[in-house]
């Protein structure tokens, strides 16, 4: 494998080292109260992927199955998830947002959408809008 550009290297430094302060600075305008990092993520998972097993859920979150049984208790806990019988396998059960979940997570989503839409518009020019835009366009191409 030939060694990338000395461009991509520093593009693919700067990437990542905004994504990072930006999903950071996200996190802090959607005041998730007391709910940890990864309870949020499950709860993002559900809402974007629909329900799922945990056992499903600890493989695409990258944790072990003991892992996520105690965050979906954790979350269950709070009446944010609701678990019923998996009708492929009755032994499972699938895992599905309860409407107080789905609530939470859509407000969490349209706090950060809005202070983000607000930041770019006191703080960008439409050329410069217009070039995150572009930027994105590319950038999704690695996603």
């Amino acid at each position: 494998m030939t060694e990338p550009p000395a461009s991509a290297i520093i593009a693919a430094h700067q990437v990542r080292t905004v994504f990072g302060r930006l999903r950071r600075r996200l996190r802090e305008v959607a005041n998730l109260g007391d709910l940890t990092p990864s309870q949020t993520s499950v709860l993002s998972r559900l809402a974007k992927d629909g329900p799922a097993t945990a056992s499903t859920l600890a493989a695409l979150e990258r944790i072990r199955p003991q892992s996520m049984a105690a965050l979906v208790a954790a979350i269950a806990g709070r009446g944010l998830i609701a678990r019923t019988p998996d009708p492929a396998d009755g032994r499972r059960q699938r895992i599905s947002l309860t409407e107080a979940g789905q609530e939470l997570i859509e407000g969490y989503r349209r706090e950060r959408e809005e202070w983000l839409a607000t930041e770019l518009a006191h703080n960008f020019t439409e050329d410069d809008r217009q070039t995150i835009i572009a930027a994105m366009a590319l950038l999704d191409r690695l996603a």
